[in-house]
């Protein structure tokens, strides 16, 4: 499995505060069936902007160079959308880091309220047509996306394409995000099954008990792509379809 939102290098953001909790949560990943991760810290946030790539890139490779032997270690970030972003991308200097090097942004809409006017789906369509891949964060945990379907399936046409939370799916999240995530799986609307990992012991890495609940509720294949096959895609910078469910 590919896990593509992990909170892994230490003491930038929320997620692990120590080399040690960060190679922790390396050695789960792998025991959990991950070949290859996705750290991605915050971006943009105005608690930790993470601006410094070449800071983030060292960071990681420190933390691959130690991690036990089978795990591939890539840099993401998660970027908050504010109106400016899709100006700062076409500014190289702007620090924002895409999945693994691709065109693929893993993007976080604020959870209070959509974005101002002319709206979430003309900011996805004007990353689209400037190249971008967009992946929206966890919309099942932001209550404006999860429950208004039509907004949400709007975003996909348009070409976003949608990672729920593992434990969202579950239900270890609560009943509310596990409501909602299981209405997005309904209508085909999760591409991708992520941890959102923050460290080995508050919300730890576990992608395994992901998929055995959508193999059970789903099948094998569903979960097999959620989980495998689209994440891959991403660290291949490929394209992911539309419809999961075909």
């Amino acid at each position: 499995m590919v896990d593509i939102h992990c909170h892994l290098l230490p003491g930038i953001d929320d997620g692990p505060a120590t080399m040690e909790d960060s190679l922790a949560m390396c050695a789960m990943l792998l025991e959990d069936g991950c070949d290859a991760v996705v750290a991605t810290p915050h971006q943009r946030h105005e608690l930790w902007p993470n601006e410094d790539l070449e800071a983030l890139e060292t960071l990681r490779a420190e933390v691959e160079s130690r991690a036990p032997r089978g795990l591939s270690v890539h840099l993401g970030a998660e970027i908050r959308v504010n109106p400016e972003l899709v100006a700062d991308l076409a500014n190289q200097s702007t620090g924002i880091q895409p999945l693994a090097g691709g065109r693929h942004l893993l993007i976080e809409f604020d959870r209070r309220q959509p974005p101002p006017a002319p709206g979430a789906a003309a900011l996805v369509h004007e990353l689209v047509v400037a190249g971008w891949r967009p992946i929206l964060a966890h919309p099942e945990l932001i209550p404006w996306l999860s429950e208004d379907l039509d907004e949400l399936t709007a975003l996909v046409r348009a070409g976003a394409r949608c990672q729920v939370t593992a434990m969202s799916v579950t239900g270890e999240f609560g009943r509310w995000a596990h409501e909602r995530c299981s209405g997005l799986l309904e209508a085909g609307l999760v591409h991708v099954v992520a941890s959102d990992a923050h460290s080995p012991r508050r919300r730890p890495p576990g992608l395994r008990a992901a998929h055995r609940w959508l193999a059970e509720h789903h099948g094998d294949a569903l979960a097999e792509r959620l989980t495998t096959t689209y994440p891959a895609a991403v660290l291949l910078d490929g394209l992911i379809p539309e419809d999961p469910l075909q």
